[in-house]
């Protein structure tokens, strides 16, 4: 059976859509109500674990607000189940043995994805039964580098010390973990495909981590790569690589074939980094939701009237949804992006 709704698939190829695709990072979460009902019987990673859970959170923001495209509730540190790394949500992930030393990074397995994240592809499968081709399912990773960073820091970050010093002080080490990383990586986005993703997104979340030129030193390839090999795969590529201009210039060195855009320039600025030749995504600031709905439709307006003038364009936001968000100002989100 086909499809029902196109739009996003079509924007991804450069195709003209009847309207702007709109979808929204982290649609599925705690902004909702009824995804907090869910979660207040089970935790993050028994949520995560549990395909039918996963498809039930799935499709709680298409039933609700009528995206363009689901995306899979999931965590991007799943893939830490293939490597043997223990992390615990509180709610933030934390990891209590980072991976800071060559004899660290030596002690870590690297399985294959079915193995242990064989939950991820029947959720993936449990999440296509229940959208019946409604709309596309978006599968999902982290980046070498962003996935790294959590365990070798631990947790979250401001300053990334310790990821940074392994990256200067021990560049081989560094770029060993990340090359096997990205093979995982690689393997584990050729699962979600097989078990029916339509398109994939790669999170750089903490790209701006790095100067522009260490991250084209040391990070930039293993992004490089696994664009190049998941693209075979034969669905569209988003990179999402939050960051500045210069990091968004190394973003279309990768041949993704749509690039996300941050929050934090505005799109017609980007364009002009990435040229109109090429699809973006997003970019309004999660925050601007807090505004009056005058402002929202404003914002929006301006974001769209922008994207028109590149080959094509996914509305989104330019970073994840804040969990304090109203849900009623997605509604008029959505409204105003699929009538403009």
């Amino acid at each position: 059976m086909a499809l029902q709704n196109t739009t996003f698939l079509q924007a991804c190829r450069g195709e003209t859509p009847a309207h702007t695709p709109l979808w929204l990072m982290r649609q599925a979460g705690r902004y909702l109500p009824e995804y907090r009902e869910i979660r207040s019987k089970v935790s993050f990673l028994e949520l995560c674990r549990t395909p039918e859970l996963c498809a039930e959170v799935t499709l709680q923001p298409i039933d609700r607000f009528g995206f363009d495209a689901a995306i899979l509730f999931s965590d991007i540190l799943t893939v830490f189940d293939a490597m043997g790394v223990t992390v615990e949500f509180s709610p933030a992930p934390k990891v209590a043995e980072p991976i800071r030393t060559v004899a660290d990074v030596e002690r870590l397995k690297f399985s294959p994805a079915g193995d242990e994240l064989g939950y991820v592809f029947d959720a993936v499968k449990a999440c296509k039964a229940a959208l019946a081709n409604r709309v596309p399912l978006i599968g999902f990773c982290g980046a070498p580098m962003t996935t790294a960073s959590y365990m070798i820091e631990g947790s979250g970050s401001k300053d990334f010390v310790h990821t940074k010093s392994m990256a200067f002080c021990e560049p081989a080490v560094f770029g060993g973990l990340l090359e096997n990383i990205t093979t995982l990586l690689v393997d584990y986005l050729r699962g979600q495909v097989e078990a029916g993703a339509n398109a994939l997104q790669i999170f750089e979340s903490w790209g701006a981590a790095f100067s522009v030129e260490d991250y084209r030193t040391h990070v930039l390839p293993h992004v490089q790569r696994l664009v190049s090999e998941v693209k075979a795969f034969g669905v569209p590529v988003i990179l999402f690589l939050r960051g500045n201009a210069g990091l968004l210039a190394l973003a279309k060195e990768t041949n993704a074939d749509v690039i996300g855009v941050g929050w934090d320039m505005a799109l017609a600025d980007a364009l002009d980094v990435v040229g109109r030749d090429k699809v973006v995504q997003g970019n309004l600031d999660p925050i601007a939701l807090f505004a009056p709905e005058e402002e929202i439709t404003r914002r929006a307006t301006s974001i769209i009237e922008a994207g028109r003038t590149a080959k094509g364009h996914i509305f989104n936001l330019g970073h994840g949804i804040s969990r304090l968000t109203d849900p009623a100002k997605v509604k008029h989100l959505v409204d105003v992006v699929h009538s403009a």
